[in-house]
């Protein structure tokens, strides 16, 4: 029986004791990839011998937590930057580091009908009281949006209008729940494999923000942790290559042992489709 735990939940076990078995992996999650990582665990635990805990929570928190002596196995972040951090600090397994998805800004509203037509048009018409975003500070998707409202020349005059959640899921809850009318989030918030996007929605041009790489890593305890090593691997099969693309991410692939097992050979390939 797996678990998922939020970060934000984590003060017990961050400063608690904890001994991971051999078999066992705990992958610390950024927002965004949560649905995906649930999928992605369903599969590599019915195909494998290896068992996975996953928490979830935003980069910024994630990584902080890892450097006051989390026990976490495994990063899967929203970017680059903190991966690297942790390997600059020896935190991480030298030579663990890859990009596993390529993550897309979209903006979207819970109606289904008010992003029809242009979204810069809506963004900039201003009839709306509220546009959520990811807190820039924490979460890469809430900086790839203040980057994107800058490149529209918009930022300075929405930004009283402007309201942040912790991570880019909190932010798609805010749009969801009424409390602002938009919000520029991820595209895996609104996409899911088999069913229908709620709401509208309105992809930004790539060339508005720099693009959302998300690395993996294995943090140092990892080390003599063959389920870590085995998960990562599988990251990079041709099964979860395709998994992460049907949730709205490109994907770069790497190679990849567990292609053997897990769906033959990656293509090695940089993919990105509009579509599931």
């Amino acid at each position: 029986m797996t678990r998922t735990t939020f970060a934000g939940c984590l003060f017990v076990l961050v400063f608690a004791p904890f001994t991971a078995q051999s078999e066992q992996v705990l992958v610390a999650v950024a927002a965004n990839f949560a649905e995906a990582a649930r999928a992605l665990e369903s599969e590599f635990e019915r195909n494998g011998e290896h068992s996975i805990d996953l928490v979830l929570g935003s980069t910024g928190k994630l990584y902080a937590q890892i450097m006051n002596g989390a026990p976490f196995d495994m990063l899967l972040a929203a970017d680059q930057d903190r991966p690297r951090r942790l390997e600059a600090a020896r935190l991480s397994m030298a030579g663990s580091r890859r990009t596993y998805a390529i993550g897309r800004l979209v903006l979207w509203s819970a109606e289904s009908q008010r992003l029809a037509g242009d979204g810069v048009a809506v963004l900039r018409g201003g009839e709306f009281r509220s546009l959520a975003i990811a807190n820039p500070r924490l979460a890469p998707y809430g900086a790839a949006a203040v980057a994107a409202l800058q490149a529209l020349g918009a930022y300075e005059e929405l930004r009283s209008r402007i309201v942040m959640g912790e991570n880019v899921g909190q932010a798609h809850a805010m749009v969801a729940s009424g409390n602002a009318e938009l919000g520029l989030i991820a595209l895996s918030s609104v996409r899911r494999p088999g069913s229908a996007a709620l709401g509208s929605i309105w992809e930004l041009p790539a060339d508005l923000y720099s693009p959302i790489r998300q690395d993996a890593v294995l943090l140092a305890r990892a080390e003599d942790n063959p389920a870590a090593r085995a998960f990562l691997d599988f990251l990079g099969s041709d099964f979860a290559i395709q998994l992460i693309e049907r949730y709205g991410y490109g994907v770069e692939s790497q190679p990849s042992k567990a292609s053997q097992i897990f769906g033959g050979a990656p293509s090695g390939t940089f993919v990105a489709r509009s579509g599931l």
